[in-house]
C-alpha cells in the first residue's frame, strides 16, 4: 500500500519566540487535518483512524472528518461511538451520522437522531432535511415524510427549493400525486431542473402519462434543460399510452441535447419504440449501441413477444448467450412467455427450466411465476403445481397463474379450490384471477359461488375491468340469470367482441319457449343485438354468433330465416352452426334439414356421437325404425359411443351423482320411492311418457320405467329428500335434457302451485363446453321444496 512521505511536510523551526511556536503548531494541525481528509476520501479509513488516534490536538474538523469517513463507508456503529465521544458536536457531526443511517435505511436510528439533535439545541439545516426526506422517499415512509413537512413549515424551510424538491419527490413516490402537484404549483422560488424532473417522474410513475407529457412540454417552454433523468421518465409515459409521435419528438430533443449516447436514455428509447410496436426503429437503436445493455435487450425481447414474434425473441435470447451477456430475472420470464404462447417443443422449454436452476434463478419469485404460467398454459399442470408448491413466497400472480391454468384446462373444481385456498392465505384477488374463477363458476353452473365472487369484487374497490365484466355476463347467462347478465351488460362503458358473444349466446341458450309470442320477443331482442354489432359497433359476427341466431330461429320453428341467415354468413359454417340446425330439426321433426345437418357434422367431427344419436332419434320418432337401426349400426361400425348421461346435486359440500336407472347410491330405496311418488303426482296432472326418448328394444312398460328413472329425475328425488325446505334444488347435467324429462319437470313445478319463490336453473355441461337449458325461470313450492321448471336444452 502506498504510504505518504511525511518528511516533506516537516517545516524548519526558526527562533522567533512563542509566536513562532504557535504558528508552527497551527500549520502542523492544518497539515494533519489535510492528510486525514485525504486518507478518508481515498477510503483508507483504518489508516485515517490510526492517524486520528495519534493526533495530539483535535478540532471540529478533525472529529467531523473521521465521523464522515466511518459514515460514508457504512461503519455506522464506529461512527456513532466516535460521535458520542465527540466533545465538539455541531450540525456537520449530526448530519454525517444521520445521513449514514438514512443511506442504510435504518429509519429508527435516523429519526431518533433527528429528534435528539433538536432536543440538544442543534437546528437541522437543509442537508439534514434532505437526507431524511430521501430516506422517506426510498422507503415510502409517508407518515414520517408528512411529519418532516410540518417541521419545514414551522422552521421556514418550506421556502428552500432543495427541501421542497425533496418533499415533492417523497409525495410523488408515495403515490400522493395531488400533494406533489400542490407543492409544485405553489413554490415560492424559481423551479429548477430537479423540481421539474421530480414532478414529471411522479406523473409518469403514477400512471398520469398525459400529464407527464404536458409537464415535459412546459419544462421546455420555460427554458429548462432536460437531462438523463428527465428523458427516460417522459419516454416511459409515451410508452404507456403508445404515444409514438410524441416519443419521436422527444427522440429529436435527445439528439439535439447530446444525450443520444447515454445508456439510460438509449434504453428508454428502445423500450418506448418496442411498446409502441415500432420494432424496426427499436432494433436499429439496439444495434447502434456501443455497450450491450441487458435492459435494452429485455425490452426488445418483450416487444417481440407482445407482437407474437416468438421465434425472433428466442433468436435474440440466443444472441445474448453468444455475446456472454448476463441474463437477469427479467430476461427469463420473457423467454418463458415465448414457450407459453408458441408451439415450441417442450424439450426446449424444459432446457430453459434447467438453465434457470443452474444459474440460480430458481429462487426468484418473478421467474417461478413465469414457470407456473408457462406450464399451465401448455396444459402440464403437474409441473406447474410442482413449481408452485416449491415456492417459498407466493403472491397474487403465482395463484392467478395456477387458478387460470386449471380453468383453461377444464379443471374447474380444482380452480375454485385453489381460489378458496388463496383467500384463506390472505391473498387479495385481482381482476385476472377474478375473471378466471368466474369462468370456472360458469362452467359448473355455480350461481351462488359466482355471486359471492361478484360481491367480493365489488367490495374490493378494484376498478372496472372489461375481462371481469365479460366473465360476469358469461357466468350469469350460463347459470340462467339473464336479468343479472343484462344489468352487467347495460352498465358496461366498453364492450368488445367477447361481450356481444356472451350476451347473444345467453339469449340463444336460455329460451323458455313457453309460447310462440314470448319466444318471438326473445328472438327480436337477440336480433337487435346481433344487427347492432355490425351497424353500431362495426364488429363482424363470427360463426358462434350466427350459430346463436340460427339456434333461436330454429327453436321457434322459423326454418326460412334459418336458411336465409345460413346463406348470409361471410364465413364457412362450422360444427357449432350445424349442431344448432340439427337440434332445431330434431325438436320440430324436420327430417330433411336434420339429415343434411347430421351428415355435415359427421364429416366435420367424425368421432362425435351427437349427429348419429339425434338422427336416429328423429327417425324413430317418425316411425322409420329401419333407418334408425341403420344409423345405430353405422355408429357401432365406426366405434363411436355415446357419452352416458349423468346428473349431480351438491349437498352440504358433497356432490352426489346419478346415471339412468342408477342403483349405487346408499339411499337408493328412498330415492326410487320418491321418484314413484313424483311420477304418480304428474300422471294425475296429465303427464304421458314420451316414448321417443326411451330405449327401442323394450316393451311399453319397460320404456316407461326407463324414462321414469332418468338421471335428472333421480337427482330431483334426492334433492327433495335432503335439501332443506324452501331451498332451491340445483341440478347439473353433462348432456342435453331429454324432452320427456323436460315435460316432467314442467309438470312438477306447476303441480300444487302455491307461491313464487325465485329463480332456478338446470345447467348442461358437455365435455368442458357449457350448455344452459333455461332462461329466467319461475320456481314454486312443491312438496315443501323449490324445484325447477326446465326448458329444453341445447
Amino acid at each position: 500500500m502506498h504510504r505518504l512521505n511525511y518528511r516533506k511536510w516537516r517545516l524548519p523551526l526558526k527562533p522567533f519566540g512563542n509566536c513562532c511556536i504557535h504558528s508552527y503548531a497551527d500549520r502542523t494541525k492544518l497539515h494533519s487535518n489535510l492528510l486525514l481528509g485525504d486518507l478518508s476520501k481515498s477510503g483508507r479509513v483504518d489508516e485515517a483512524r490510526q492517524m486520528f488516534d495519534k493526533m495530539p490536538e483535535r478540532d471540529e474538523f478533525t472529529w467531523n472528518t473521521m465521523i464522515v469517513a466511518y459514515s460514508n463507508s457504512g461503519r455506522l456503529s464506529d461512527a456513532e461511538k466516535l460521535f458520542r465521544s465527540n466533545p465538539v458536536k455541531n450540525t456537520i457531526s449530526w448530519n454525517a451520522l444521520i445521513s449514514g443511517y438514512c443511506k442504510s435505511g435504518s429509519k429508527v436510528e435516523a429519526f431518533n437522531l433527528f429528534w435528539e439533535m433538536q432536543s440538544d439545541g442543534i437546528k437541522p439545516n437543509e442537508y439534514t432535511l434532505g437526507s431524511v426526506l430521501r430516506m422517506c422517499t426510498s422507503l415510502l415512509l409517508l407518515l414520517r415524510g408528512e411529519q418532516i413537512h410540518g417541521h419545514t413549515i414551522t422552521t421556514g424551510f418550506d421556502f428552500d427549493v432543495n427541501v421542497v424538491n425533496g418533499l415533492l419527490a417523497m409525495y410523488a413516490q408515495c403515490k400522493r400525486i395531488s400533494e406533489a402537484e400542490y407543492l409544485f404549483d405553489t413554490m415560492a422560488g424559481e423551479k429548477n431542473n430537479v423540481t421539474w424532473t421530480s414532478m414529471l417522474t411522479g406523473y409518469s410513475q403514477n400512471g398520469f402519462a398525459f400529464k407527464a407529457i404536458e409537464c415535459f412540454r412546459d419544462l421546455r417552454r420555460e427554458g429548462n434543460q432536460s437531462n438523463q433523468y428527465t428523458f427516460p421518465s417522459v419516454l416511459t409515459a409515451c410508452a404507456s399510452v403508445s404515444a409514438c409521435r410524441v416519443g419521436v419528438q422527444v427522440h429529436g430533443c435527445i439528439v439535439k441535447s447530446g444525450f443520444k449516447t447515454n445508456i439510460y436514455v438509449q434504453s428508454a428509447l428502445i423500450d418506448m419504440y418496442a411498446k409502441c410496436r415500432d420494432l424496426e426503429t427499436a432494433r436499429a437503436l439496439l444495434e447502434g449501441m456501443e455497450v450491450d445493455d441487458v435492459v435494452s435487450w429485455n425490452s426488445m425481447i418483450v416487444g417481440c413477444v407482445r407482437q407474437g414474434l416468438t421465434e425472433e425473441a428466442l433468436s435474440m435470447f440466443g444472441r445474448m448467450h453468444e455475446r456472454d451477456m448476463k441474463i437477469d430475472d427479467f430476461t427469463i420470464p420473457s423467454i418463458l412467455n415465448c414457450f407459453a404462447s408458441s408451439r415450441t417443443e417442450m424439450k426446449i422449454a424444459s432446457s430453459a427450466h434447467c438453465l434457470i436452476v443452474k444459474t440460480g434463478y430458481a429462487t426468484y419469485k418473478l421467474v417461478n411465476n413465469a414457470l407456473v404460467d408457462m406450464y399451465a398454459k401448455r396444459g402440464i399442470m403437474e409441473s406447474a403445481l410442482k413449481v408452485f408448491e416449491g415456492m417459498i413466497e407466493k403472491d397474487v400472480i403465482s395463484w392467478t397463474a395456477l387458478v387460470t391454468g386449471n380453468t383453461h384446462n377444464g379443471s374447474y373444481e380444482e380452480a375454485l379450490k385453489l381460489f378458496c385456498n388463496m383467500r384463506v392465505g390472505g391473498i387479495s384477488p385481482d381482476q385476472i384471477v377474478t375473471a378466471s374463477v368466474l369462468s370456472a363458476s360458469a362452467e359448473l353452473a355455480l350461481l351462488e359461488f359466482g355471486q359471492q365472487v361478484h360481491g367480493s369484487y365489488i367490495k374490493s374497490g378494484l376498478p372496472s375491468s372489461l375481462s371481469v365484466n365479460n366473465s360476469l355476463v358469461t357466468m350469469y347467462t350460463k347459470c340462467g340469470s339473464l336479468e343479472d347478465a343484462n344489468v352487467i351488460f347495460n352498465s358496461m362503458e366498453i364492450r368488445d367482441f367477447i361481450t356481444w358473444t356472451c350476451l347473444i349466446v345467453g339469449y340463444a341458450k336460455n329460451g323458455k319457449a313457453k309460447d310462440s309470442l314470448h319466444h318471438a320477443g326473445l328472438v327480436e331482442e337477440a336480433q337487435r343485438y346481433f344487427d347492432s354489432m355490425r351497424t353500431v359497433y362495426r364488429i363482424t359476427p363470427g360463426p358462434e354468433h350466427y350459430a346463436c341466431m340460427i339456434d333461436l330461429f330454429g327453436r321457434s320453428g322459423d326454418f326460412v330465416k334459418t336458411e336465409q341467415l345460413l346463406h348470409q354468413m361471410e364465413v364457412k359454417p362450422d360444427a357449432t352452426v350445424w349442431k344448432a340446425i340439427l337440434a332445431a330439426s330434431r325438436k320440430h321433426g324436420n327430417i330433411e334439414n336434420g339429415e343434411r345437418a347430421a351428415k355435415t357434422l359427421m364429416e366435420l367431427e367424425p368421432n362425435n356421437a351427437v349427429p348419429y344419436v339425434l338422427l336416429s332419434n328423429m327417425y324413430s320418432a317418425a316411425g322409420r325404425q329401419d333407418e334408425a337401426a341403420n344409423v345405430r349400426r353405422l355408429m357401432k361400425s365406426r366405434n363411436i359411443s355415446k357419452e352416458p348421461g349423468c346428473s349431480w346435486v351438491e349437498e352440504k359440500g358433497k356432490v352426489h351423482s346419478f346415471m339412468s336407472e342408477d342403483r349405487r347410491h346408499p339411499r337408493m330405496v328412498e330415492i326410487y320411492s320418491k321418484v314413484d311418488e313424483m311420477m304418480l303426482l304428474i300422471k294425475e296432472a296429465g303427464y304421458l311418457a314420451d316414448m321417443s326418448f326411451a330405449l327401442h328394444d323394450l316393451d311399453k312398460e319397460g320404456k316407461e320405467l326407463g324414462l321414469a328413472y332418468h338421471s335428472e329425475k333421480l337427482a330431483v328425488a334426492f334433492g327433495l329428500l335432503v335439501v332443506p325446505s324452501g331451498a332451491p334444488i340445483r341440478i347439473i347435467k353433462n348432456l342435453r335434457v331429454c324432452g320427456d324429462c323436460h315435460s316432467a319437470m314442467k309438470l312438477l313445478v306447476t303441480f300444487a302451485l302455491e307461491e313464487k319463490l325465485g329463480k332456478f336453473c338446470i345447467s348442461v355441461c358437455n365435455n368442458g363446453s357449457y350448455k344452459v337449458t333455461n332462461l329466467q325461470l319461475y320456481t314454486f313450492k312443491l312438496l315443501g321444496h323449490v324445484v325447477a321448471e326446465v326448458s329444453e336444452g341445447s
